[in-house]
């Protein structure tokens, strides 16, 4: 459960899906500068900033190493943090592995399911959004096996130069394999609305805020509750911003 009282002229900014270490690098490298100089942007009116999974496409903590690259945005985080900002971090499909590296050298809240929350005075469903399909046992099955301690404690055996190659391989192939962009399929088939319409059903959410599905989604679920999908910084730049009372859905135009 998260609780934040937003504070008069402060906002609370949401985004997913950086893919940072995408193939190709040099393109993750432009997009990083991105990150980086919109977080410069909005520091100035940010109370907290949340982020909702698959900011990393590929990440593992080894207990004295860590990943190369992420120099700039690890390093604007730390500015953030320091100057008072809140940062939380929710775990996604392919930065499922991060463990308290973030929380103890920068101060990052992680979570690794989805929370309730209450920001202002809304109540919120937070989460990346992967797993509200129940009929991909693949999927599940697949994210099952990368949770396992025994089978993480043993690709922590492996070299860091063959673990993050084989990572950052693996990572790619997956992505790539969906495509960057996606497309709305539908209120019936998308299964994110789906999920919330299930949830309604038992407990009030004035925003489900999810990301995942690379494509900004803002669905109106009944009179009072909306979904909001952050879609992705590969080619969309699209964020949301909440000031207590009002979300938006907006794009980072550089």
């Amino acid at each position: 459960m998260l609780d934040i009282a937003v504070k008069p002229g402060k906002k609370i900014y949401f985004a997913s899906d950086f893919h940072l270490g995408l193939f190709p690098l040099e393109k993750s490298a432009v997009r990083e500068r991105t990150i980086v100089r919109w977080l410069e942007e909005i520091k100035h009116d940010a109370q907290a900033i949340i982020l909702l999974g698959d900011v990393f496409d590929f990440w593992f903590e080894y207990r004295t190493v860590i990943p190369r690259g992420f120099t700039r945005f690890l390093g604007k985080l730390c500015e953030l943090a320091d100057s008072g900002i809140q940062i939380y971090m929710f775990t996604g499909n392919h930065d499922v592995w991060l463990f308290d590296y973030l929380p103890k050298e920068i101060g990052v809240t992680v979570f690794q399911k989805p929370i309730r929350a209450t920001i202002g005075n809304k109540s919120f469903f937070l989460g990346h959004g992967d797993d509200v399909n129940p009929k991909d046992i693949g999927f599940k099955f697949l994210k099952a096996c990368f949770s396992n301690k025994f089978l993480q404690f043993l690709f922590a055996r492996l070299h860091p130069n063959l673990a993050m190659t084989f990572g950052l391989w693996w990572s790619k192939k997956s992505r790539y394999s969906k495509g960057i962009a996606e497309k709305f399929l539908g209120e019936d088939k998308e299964h994110q609305i789906v999920y919330a319409r299930k949830v309604l059903k038992t407990k009030h959410y004035d925003f489900f805020i999810f990301g995942h599905r690379h494509h900004a989604i803002d669905f109106k679920l009944n009179e009072s509750s909306r979904l909001i999908n952050l879609g992705e910084w590969i080619m969309e730049n699209s964020y949301a911003v909440f000031d207590g009372s009002e979300m938006m859905l907006m794009k980072y135009n550089s």
